[in-house]
C-alpha cells in the first residue's frame, strides 16, 4: 500500500482510493466504456463507477473472464449496471466491430477510459503488423476513441453534459526513445529495446490526449481530454517478464499503490466535479501534474504529427 505523498490542491493524495475520490458523487444517467475491465486497476475503475451509479461497458479480450468480473462486482454492488463487450486491441478489425456493434445500438457515451495496455514484451507485431505495445496501448486506442467521438459529441450535446476521455499513461514516458515517436522506426526489431518501446507507447498517450483535446476545444464540444498516471503499481500488465512481474508483486505489498489507489485518479478525473472543463492535462496522485511530465509531452508539434501518422496507420479521416 502506497503510504507516500501529501494532499494536493484537489484535497486528495496519492493514498486517496478510487472510492474516496468519487464519495458523494451520482453518476447515474451516465455511460461509460472502460478497455482492459478484466483485470488490475480497469475492474477497480468498473466497480468504482458502478458504484457510483454509472452504466460501465466492459470492454474486454476475453469475455469469459469479463463476465466473472461482472458478476463479482455485481455481489457486492446488487444494483450495479454493467455490461461487457469483447474487443481486442491487438485488431484493428476487432476495434472496428466493437465500435459498430456499439454505436448501432445507439448507447449513448459519456465517458471514455482508455485504460488496456501491454508493458514490455519481448518484439512482437499484433495482428496488423505494428509492434505490439505501440498498437495496442496507443493505435488500438487512437483508432477506438476516433469510432466513438461521434457517439459522445452527440450524447453531449443531447445529455447537456460534459463527456470525458481519460487516457490511462504513465511516468515511463520518461524513459521513451530519446527521439520519442520513431515514426520511421515503429516496426524496427534491430533496435527495440522494451522499456523504451513501454515508454514510447504512453508518450503517445499523452500526446494523443493534448491534441485531442485542442481539437474537441476548436470545435467547441463539450468534451474533454485528459491522461494520468496511476503511479506505481503492481498489476498484471507486467505478465511478458515473469521475473520482473514476481519481484515486484512480492515488493509491491510494502512500497507500491494497492489497486484501489492505482485506479483512483482515473476515476478522479472521470467523475469528479473539480475536473469539469479542464481539458489537456496530466494527472498524477489526483492532482494535475504538469512539472513531471518531459518536454516531448508538451510538444504541440509532435502531438499533431502523432495524429497524421496514426490516421494514417488505422486508415481513417
Amino acid at each position: 500500500m502506497w503510504i507516500f505523498g501529501r494532499k494536493g490542491e484537489s484535497g486528495f493524495s496519492g493514498c486517496s482510493t478510487a472510492e474516496e475520490v468519487t464519495q458523494g458523487i451520482d453518476g447515474i444517467g451516465l455511460t461509460a466504456i472502460v478497455t482492459g475491465a478484466s483485470s488490475g486497476i480497469g475492474t477497480e475503475t468498473t466497480r468504482a463507477l458502478a458504484l457510483r451509479g454509472v452504466h460501465v461497458i466492459m470492454a474486454v479480450r476475453d469475455l469469459k473472464n469479463g463476465q466473472k468480473v461482472k458478476e463479482d462486482t455485481l455481489k457486492s454492488i446488487a444494483n450495479a449496471k454493467i455490461d461487457c463487450m469483447e474487443l481486442d486491441l491487438c485488431s484493428m478489425e476487432s476495434i472496428r466491430k466493437f465500435a459498430s456493434e456499439y454505436n448501432s445500438a445507439d448507447h449513448p457515451l459519456n465517458l471514455l477510459i482508455n485504460n488496456a495496455g501491454v508493458m514490455i514484451p519481448p518484439f512482437t507485431l499484433s495482428q496488423d503488423k505494428i509492434e505490439l505495445q505501440f498498437a495496442v496501448n496507443h493505435l488500438g486506442h487512437f483508432l477506438l476513441t476516433n469510432l466513438l467521438l461521434e457517439n459522445m459529441k452527440n450524447t453531449a450535446e443531447k445529455s447537456k453534459k460534459e463527456g470525458r476521455i481519460v487516457n490511462v499513461a504513465s511516468a515511463a514516458h520518461d524513459f521513451a526513445y530519446t527521439e520519442g515517436i520513431r515514426f520511421d522506426k515503429i516496426n524496427e526489431k534491430e533496435s527495440y529495446n522494451r522499456l523504451r518501446a513501454y515508454g514510447q507507447s504512453k508518450l503517445a498517450n499523452i500526446l494523443h490526449a493534448n491534441e485531442l483535446a485542442k481539437r474537441l476545444k476548436d470545435e467547441g464540444v463539450n468534451i474533454t481530454a485528459n491522461s494520468v498516471h496511476p503511479g506505481p503499481i503492481a498489476t498484471n500488465i507486467m505478465r511478458y517478464h515473469s521475473i520482473l512481474h514476481g519481484v515486484v508483486n512480492w515488493i509491491g505489498r510494502y512500497v507500491l499503490k494497492n489497486i484501489a489507489q492505482g485506479a483512483a485518479t482515473t476515476c478522479y478525473v472521470a467523475l469528479h466535479p473539480q475536473v469539469k472543463g479542464v481539458t489537456g492535462e496530466y494527472f498524477s496522485d489526483n492532482n494535475i501534474a504538469t512539472s513531471t511530465t518531459t518536454s516531448l509531452a508538451k510538444d504541440s508539434k509532435s502531438a499533431k504529427k502523432l495524429w497524421e501518422f496514426s490516421l494514417n496507420l488505422t486508415n481513417t479521416k
